[in-house]
């Protein structure tokens, strides 16, 4: 499979280095935690399973470690993937509240009946993800619904600085999916927020109230931040993660 991968991206960019085209399977896997944060970065298991020799899975380690994806630790060999931790959520989440909340007010302004109706289903179909429990399906429609409207705002400084924290936030919202499949997640509080919220977003929008949609958009991303400080059962609910391995 992972040779696979790494044929298909080979074929869609021919000219392109082997070592930048591992450091982009790697920076995804890393992204969409298929790799779990924290985990140690074998070159030889992953130089095998994509049918390489290691120096490029070693170059594309380096790569990845000057973007800040990929850590040393003093005292340890070899090189780790970067933790998550609740408070370099909430501290990143402060941003993306007054990003989005910006741009979904913009939006309430701006947006067009065509871009409406996505947002509308994108949001009816992550609530009946997260009803199902379908982790692919909230993966396909949660991220997705939060680009659509920092692009639908046509600002382009909001579209760049959100483009800076999207690596992030992907990873963040990728635990937070997660979370909401673990056995428990319906007694979180919380639950119902990050169920509806985006259908709230919506209608905000739909009924052109910029302040309403800015309301419902910073509420909606405290939602998702609450959800997942209280899956950690008073504990920073990214040390569960550490040590089992996620089915993304």
């Amino acid at each position: 499979m992972e040779q696979f991968r790494l044929k298909q991206i080979m074929n869609e960019n021919p000219d392109a280095k082997l070592r930048d085209l591992v450091a982009q399977l790697l920076y995804d896997d890393i992204i969409n935690l298929k790799i779990n944060p924290g985990a140690k970065l074998n070159v030889n298991q992953i130089a095998a399973s994509l049918g390489i020799s290691r120096t490029p899975v070693a170059e594309a380690i380096g790569k990845l470690t000057e973007i800040g994806f990929v850590v040393q630790h003093p005292g340890q060999t070899g090189s780790f993937v970067l933790e998550l931790n609740l408070n370099d959520m909430i501290s990143l989440y402060r941003v993306r509240t007054a990003i989005e909340s910006e741009a979904a007010s913009i939006c309430a302004h701006v947006v067009d009946d065509d871009t409406l109706r996505e947002l509308a289903a994108l949001a009816d179909a992550f609530k009946d993800s997260v009803i199902k429990r379908d982790i692919d399906g909230m993966r396909d429609t949660d991220m997705p619904f939060h680009q659509l409207i920092i692009k639908s705002c046509g600002n382009p400084y909001i579209i760049q600085c959100y483009e800076q924290l999207l690596p992030k936030l992907t990873m963040y919202q990728a635990s937070m999916l997660q979370f909401i499949t673990d056995s428990g997640s319906d007694g979180n509080p919380w639950m119902p927020s990050v169920k509806y919220n985006h259908i709230s977003v919506v209608s905000a929008i739909r009924m052109r109230m910029p302040e309403l949609a800015r309301q419902a958009m910073s509420e909606h991303v405290d939602a998702s931040l609450s959800f997942t400080a209280l899956s950690g059962n008073g504990n920073d609910p990214f040390l569960t993660l550490r040590d089992r391995q996620l089915d993304i």
